[in-house]
């Protein structure tokens, strides 16, 4: 049995029932990587006996009739910009590569306490910035589908690690996109939760900056919806450490099945396959019970997306800027430079102007979605990218935040997102994104299980 092909939700029924051990799990995933990953370059870092030696510790606490936890060796990876113990939290970053984890992050501490296996650590690119994988210290992640597309990023490892079937689950951050981006660009499921829904928080790094703080979230990807939901309960688990984690209940109270469905959201120019994409995804939920209504717009998401632009820019811009030439990643100094001369005109109360204009928008979009259970949007306005387009200039640059408004400008929102594959164009994935009130990822999960059930591409693959 190839087991590294099947769901966390199968293999964790597997080894609490004794059908298959978790190091016999391990074994098999440790073989896959080594198959497929020099291929890829998904994960950058992983020490086999280690990963054997938490398989048996699954094993034992089984023979000693002890509950294994809900995750009981499942293999899933972490990104490297999380701290797990032992391992550098490299973000990408040879400045980084001796920043060496003394503890877990939260995130990372929830996956043990639930009998995962830590797989090995997925690439990022420098910082964490862009949604393309590269980076000067670990290389370049590919697309497991197609090498001359972007794996996404700043999740790209993760994505494309769940894609080529190494770990059933990856952990994954958004702060722009970074988990539904690659999520999209490699055919898989990826959800970017509410704020405060699940801990973390990095012991070894300093405090992050409020804006950063307001808008990134770690969040799993997976092959199946119904893995996202395992990971996310597992994920939200509580942690003091976290201040913004909140105590909400996993599922909220009933609601009308009632989907908006927005093609063109902030008059976004969405490529025909993506239309084509969310019109099938609407007419799948139409046959599933829900009540599917187009609209013309969103609530604000342009200002939104600037929203965000202005919180990532006046938070710290100088301070990344400088440490990107210190770094010498020339992706990272190039995207950075695009942004330069807006920064650097930013007024000094741009940041207080832009938090209470956050909770405008933030109240607008509560009301719509009171109204609108759950929105259909589309991930991007364009099939994923060619990998590098950011790299070509400040009209690439501009090309990739204009298609990924979306991914933008939900960040500060603080709403939970979920990108659900539904097909191939080609070999190019494509897929919609789902969007419901905050601590509301039960809807989107129900709302993005109805479109799995119509069909999903091929997956895990072997990459091209």
């Amino acid at each position: 049995m190839q087991l590294w092909r099947l769901t966390a939700t199968d293999l964790a029924a597997l080894i609490r029932t004794g059908q298959v051990s978790a190091r016999e799990v391990a074994r098999d995933a440790l073989d896959r990587l080594e198959t497929v990953n020099g291929r890829i370059n998904a994960v950058v870092e992983h020490r086999p006996e280690d990963v054997l030696a938490q398989a048996d510790t699954v094993d034992a606490a089984r023979a000693r009739g002890e509950a294994p936890g809900p995750l009981a060796g499942v293999p899933v990876t972490i990104k490297v910009n999380a701290d797990q113990q032992g391992f550098a939290t490299t973000n990408g970053l040879r400045l980084q590569r001796d920043l060496v984890a003394t503890d877990d992050n939260p995130v990372v501490a929830n996956f043990r306490r639930a009998g995962a296996v830590l797989l090995g650590r997925t690439n990022t690119p420098a910082f964490s910035l862009r949604w393309f994988t590269t980076n000067q210290l670990h290389g370049d992640t590919k697309n497991p589908r197609d090498p001359a597309l972007t794996p996404g990023g700043s999740s790209g490892g993760a994505g494309a690690a769940v894609a080529a079937g190494i770990g059933a689950i990856a952990h994954g951050t958004d702060i722009a996109g970074s988990v539904r981006y690659p999520a999209y660009a490699c055919g898989v499921h990826g959800l970017r939760p509410s704020l405060g829904r699940i801990p973390a928080w990095n012991p070894s790094s300093p405090e992050r900056g409020i804006g950063p703080q307001l808008m990134a979230v770690s969040g799993p990807l997976a092959r199946s919806i119904a893995d996202l939901r395992l990971g996310l309960e597992v994920m939200a688990a509580p942690d003091p450490r976290d201040p913004w984690w909140v105590p909400a209940p996993l599922e909220g109270p009933s609601v009308p099945r009632q989907v908006a469905l927005c093609v063109r959201p902030g008059g976004l120019a969405t490529a025909p396959e993506v239309e084509a994409a969310l019109r099938e995804a609407a007419r799948r939920l139409a046959e599933a019970g829900w009540t599917v209504t187009e609209i013309a717009d969103t609530p604000p998401i342009r200002e939104a997306s600037e929203l965000q632009l202005q919180l990532w820019l006046g938070d710290g811009y100088a301070a990344v800027r400088a440490a990107a030439e210190r770094e010498g990643d020339p992706a990272a100094i190039g995207l950075l430079e695009s942004f330069r001369s807006r920064a650097e005109a930013m007024a000094p109360d741009a940041i207080a102007r832009a938090l209470t204009r956050r909770a405008t928008l933030a109240r607008e979009w509560s009301l719509f979605l009171a109204e609108n259970p759950v929105l259909l949007v589309p991930v991007s306005g364009e099939l994923p990218f060619p990998d590098g387009l950011d790299r070509t200039g400040d009209a690439g640059v501009a090309r990739a935040f204009e298609a990924n408004l979306l991914q933008v400008g939900l960040a500060p929102i603080g709403v939970p997102a979920l990108t659900v594959t539904t097909g191939l164009v080609g070999r190019t994935p494509v897929g919609v994104q789902l969007v419901a009130a905050r601590f509301r990822e039960d809807l989107c999960l129900a709302a993005g299980a109805a479109i799995e059930a119509g069909g999903v591409p091929e997956m895990p693959v072997d990459p091209v």
